[in-house]
């Protein structure tokens, strides 16, 4: 054990998948103190954050075992991207699980823009603007893109994308501003519109 303590996660994660069960055990011992962090401050109950976290780890065993890990030297950042989609799952199920009553209002509160589904031709606009979005991000530099990746899709703060990248916090944020002014130019050039 004391030997694994000292291995990458890329070898904890091979291990693991050889057979070496203990090789998991490390890998939660070493990442849960910034996971359930990141969770606790999502969710705001300990219970929950508790739950989210263990099934994050659930999800990341039955991935391993299924060999859907790709060895990129970005653990962590993996196991974050599960547990955001887990908050996520968390919160759109509550979200459809909420009742709104009516009978309380001189007014009709559903009668309302925000209560109004969007129509298919929107729904339709809105999932090509953010695919024609997803490809200029792919045409980023490797660094800027993997700011914008870290920071947009998988929630991480500009700290912890330092920390994943071993740049400065300064140097993080000029990276999300070149990015930024690049998307700016590729979205002029290829006439991309985003008013959604």
């Amino acid at each position: 054990m004391k030997k694994q303590q000292v291995l990458s996660d890329d070898c904890l994660v091979k291990d693991f998948m050889a057979g070496k069960t203990s090789a998991i055990d490390v890998l939660i011992d070493r990442h849960k103190s910034k996971i359930f962090s990141y969770i606790l401050m999502c969710v705001k109950q300990q219970e929950l954050a508790e739950d989210i976290f263990q099934e994050s780890f659930i999800k990341v065993i039955k991935s391993l075992n299924r060999g859907k890990y790709i060895e990129n030297g970005k653990f962590s950042s993996w196991v974050m991207r599960i547990a955001h989609n887990l908050i996520i799952d968390h919160y759109r199920k509550n979200r459809n699980q909420s009742v709104i009553s009516n009978d309380k209002y001189d007014f009709d509160i559903l009668n309302n823009i925000k209560f109004a589904e969007k129509s298919v031709e929107d729904k339709i606009v809105y999932d090509q603007v953010l695919s024609e979005i997803g490809a200029l991000v792919k045409l980023l530099p490797d660094n800027q893109r993997e700011v914008v990746e870290m920071r947009h899709y998988m929630g991480l703060s500009f700290k912890e994308v330092a920390e994943e990248t071993n740049v400065s916090i300064n140097t993080a944020l000029g990276r999300m501003r070149y990015a930024l002014i690049n998307l700016r130019r590729l979205m002029e050039e290829r006439n991309v519109l985003v008013n959604i």
